[in-house]
């Protein structure tokens, strides 16, 4: 299990000084690179294999968020590899071991000149130690996206929302996806389930749909087909 210490900074923070939910993601997918780095199969090892991993879900649950200042330790560990797909679960934790949040993910291991999935191999296989799977609920990978969604004015993408996979960047879609949250909706619980990478310039078309509790966005290109598919749930 790899673990890394942090405090809450200010950058992280909302306007109540709790830490925002893509800075909780951002925390996370923090800690899985660290993770990699460290044994050896990180960025510079992908990159010259032609090889990257690809976020295709995950399932992010808030029990609490962190206040500015406040010191956090950020845990994640692989505990499945299965030909191109590898899970990992994540958790943070307080100063006295409370579990502020917890999450488990799904990833695709991709050849980058393809862009097809590619068998993870061995030799990298072998620098991750698997461990049990978080006791956690896990829920379905695939969202059902709901009737009669509405439109809302589309996002061309910028520099900013660009990756070393030079792809959007997995925190950027909720960031993107967030805005269509009644103002006080708190998220208890996020699915984001990614299907097809936007680049550069790319046009990305929200489709929104509001119920008791749940937002459910879609981020499209313009034929119409998802980029990604949120799904939040509002803590109660």
């Amino acid at each position: 299990m790899y673990c890394f210490n942090s405090v809450v900074r200010y950058s992280e923070i909302d306007a109540d000084s709790y830490m925002t939910l893509p800075s909780v993601l951002d925390l996370m997918q923090d800690c899985c690179t660290f993770h990699s780095e460290e044994i050896g199969v990180g960025i510079e090892y992908l990159r010259q294999a032609k090889r990257a991993w690809v976020l295709s879900f995950w399932q992010v649950v808030i029990n609490r968020y962190p206040r500015m200042g406040e010191r956090v330790d950020t845990y994640t560990w692989p505990y499945d590899f299965k030909g191109f797909i590898g899970r990992r679960n994540f958790k943070i934790e307080d100063t006295n071991k409370e579990v502020l949040a917890y999450a488990n993910s799904v990833w695709s291991y991709i050849d980058t000149e393809s862009g097809r999935p590619a068998r993870v191999p061995k030799e990298a296989e072998e620098r991750y130690v698997i461990e049990a799977p978080y006791d956690m609920e896990c829920a379905g990978r695939k969202i059902r996206l709901p009737e009669e969604m509405q439109p809302k004015e589309p996002v061309r993408v910028g520099r900013f929302h660009i990756d070393t996979n030079y792809h959007v960047n997995n925190s950027k879609y909720v960031m993107m996806a967030e805005e269509y949250l009644p103002y006080h909706f708190k998220v208890k619980e996020l699915r984001a389930e990614y299907k097809k990478a936007a680049v550069l310039s790319d046009v990305i078309c929200p489709e929104v749909k509001e119920t008791e509790g749940k937002v459910t966005v879609s981020l499209e290109n313009e034929a119409g087909m998802p980029y990604a598919i949120i799904e939040f749930l509002e803590e109660r």
